[in-house]
């Protein structure tokens, strides 16, 4: 008879999202795993397969809650101007711990099609919350009317990456701050 797992599988896999956001794949070991989300190897084997098999599902529960925080910071504020505004700040105020999936992308490109699913998956929906808040904004008169929605909004997630590359570059606070606010008032 098989016995019962002895651990929580989502906290194990934040666990591990956190250790692959500092070290990427390559520069984790199973033993870090193992320590990190306070499981046994064999539980780790019997659970995810292999190293790699908790990658992609520490990159897929990464990717979920990021893009649901990003969703929910532009949902939460009056206007959409300030949602977006927050959304920088949270990513500013964060990016000290690195971000999992453009690790996944810097380590591994598009080498691996299950990667890039989840990777795209994920690309759409806040390609798609990111949209919604710039239309919103346009139509409050927050940003210029003008502007190609797709467009803008792929520069705002594209300049959420440059923070983060940027941050794990050692810039400081103030220089993450000033691609915020230069990216913001570029829309205008």
């Amino acid at each position: 008879m098989a016995r019962p797992k002895e651990f929580e599988v989502e906290i194990a896999v934040a666990k591990a999202a956190s250790v692959f956001r500092e070290h990427g794949y390559e520069g984790t070991s199973a033993q870090m795993l193992v320590d990190a989300m306070g499981i046994g190897r064999q539980s780790l084997y019997d659970t995810f397969g292999d190293k790699w098999g908790v990658y992609r599902a520490a990159l897929t529960h990464y990717c979920h809650n990021e893009c649901s925080a990003h969703r929910d910071t532009l949902h939460h504020a009056e206007r959409a101007i300030d949602g977006i505004r927050a959304m920088f700040a949270r990513v500013v105020e964060r990016s000290s711990e690195g971000c999992l999936g453009l690790g996944s992308i810097v380590e591994f490109g598009c080498r691996h099609s299950e990667l890039t699913e989840i990777r795209d998956r994920s690309g759409r929906f806040l390609m798609q919350v990111v949209s919604d808040a710039v239309s919103r904004a346009q139509a409050e008169g927050d940003l210029s009317g003008e502007l190609n929605r797709d467009h803008a909004s792929g520069f705002l997630i594209s300049a959420i990456a440059s923070i983060r590359v940027a941050a794990r570059g050692g810039a400081p606070s103030s220089q993450l701050k000033a691609i915020a606010d230069f990216t913001i008032r570029g829309l205008r």
